[in-house]
């Protein structure tokens, strides 16, 4: 694969500072996760990329677990229903040889979550997003992209 692509973790405020201060990082995909419209909170809206970044991907997902799914009677196979489409647009990008944005409201559970399954798949190393006290990366997001990852390897 030539030079190992970069996978980045970013927090809501991370990532607006580097857009402001006209900093984003060139030749990157983002993969932005944010609050469902209905917990989101009044006037939080996802972050602006325009003029920083034309390859991105909102994806709306709760930071949940998995106990507290079940507590409310949500379906574990039915939690995050854009892995897939998220999967392809990370097997894309990293073709084309673009370092990778997750980024979510703190940068540290969905975005690590997600950045922890690229790095596993590609490199095989994502127990050091795991191992890293700055993040609490969510297990179902982790799971359910890798999984995600190997079924559209091939697509």
């Amino acid at each position: 694969m030539g030079t190992e692509n970069k996978v980045r973790i970013m927090s809501r405020d991370n990532a607006e500072l580097l857009i402001y201060e006209e900093r984003f990082p060139e030749n990157t995909a983002v993969i932005s996760f944010i609050d469902p419209k209905e917990s989101r909170l009044l006037g939080t809206d996802p972050v602006n990329y325009k003029g920083a970044c034309d390859h991105v991907m909102l994806t709306e997902l709760e930071d949940t677990d998995k106990e507290t799914l079940e507590d409310c009677g949500e379906d574990l196979a039915a939690y995050f229903p854009d892995a897939e489409k998220v999967a392809v647009f990370i097997h894309e990008n990293m073709k084309a040889g673009r370092d990778i944005v997750c980024q979510c409201e703190f940068g540290q559970s969905r975005s690590a979550g997600c950045a922890a399954a690229i790095r596993e798949f590609y490199f095989g190393d994502g127990i050091r997003i795991f191992a890293d006290y700055r993040y609490i990366p969510s297990q179902l997001v982790f799971n359910k992209i890798y999984d995600a990852l190997k079924n559209t390897a091939d697509k």
